[in-house]
């Protein structure tokens, strides 16, 4: 895979380390050039010294040849012009982009971005999720919001104690992934049964998330 990255802070450091390290062919743009030469040298890899959202400047990085570009700077505004600039005029098919402020990602999705990652949220949710009563704990957000990814504690109370897997009454939107018991995956066959102290992996519709709430604590 060929990638293009915007921004060259420590997001787009460890990003293109990350592409780096996995065989990717990856592109680094940054405005500043003591950053420019620091990660040439560091990591050995393609640095274009410039504004990624010059025109001229995505074309030097060779973008009509890249599959994905990920604009990670430290302004929004900056972040969306550049996906923009990807998908409209070079055609991209896959555009990241990092949001700084949440408030800003429902306008990202609307005008094209497809697909953003806000690390405040991010750490809004890990704190969240430590300190959550509510028997799902959201781990990740899937096709922009659609569908979650949510990992069930079982405990003595849980109506899913001592219940196989088959006997369960969720949504058919809903699918039980894994079963992480004593650290070790137990698959959830149907005759599988759940046990106080697991902690059950479920993919599921993010609109039917109360109602398999409601199915773990009998509700």
């Amino acid at each position: 895979m060929r990638a293009i990255v915007v921004g060259g802070g420590k997001i787009g450091y460890y990003l293109v380390k990350a592409l780096k390290e996995k065989k990717h062919q990856v592109v680094l743009i940054e405005k500043d050039i003591k950053i420019c030469k620091k990660i040439a040298e560091e990591l050995e890899i393609d640095v274009i010294c410039g504004d990624g959202s010059d025109v001229e400047v995505l074309k030097d990085a060779e973008i009509e040849e890249a599959e994905v570009v990920a604009a990670v700077t430290g302004k929004d505004e900056e972040n969306l012009v550049i996906c923009q600039m990807a998908k409209v005029n070079f055609n991209i098919e896959e555009t990241i982009s990092r949001i700084n402020n949440p408030k800003n990602t429902a306008i990202f999705e609307a005008l094209g971005v497809d697909k953003t990652v806000c690390s405040t949220q991010v750490i809004c949710n890990l704190i969240e999720g430590e300190f959550n009563s509510e028997p799902l704990k959201i781990i990740e957000s899937i096709n922009k919001g659609e569908m979650i990814l949510v990992e069930a504690k079982i405990d003595k109370k849980s109506a899913w104690k001592d219940k196989s897997i088959g006997q369960l009454k969720i949504p058919k939107e809903c699918v039980i992934l894994s079963i992480i018991r004593d650290c070790k995956v137990v698959f959830p066959r149907g005759s599988v049964d759940i046990i106080e102290g697991d902690k059950v992996l479920i993919i599921t519709n993010t609109d039917k998330k109360k109602e398999v709430e409601n199915s773990i604590i009998g509700g």
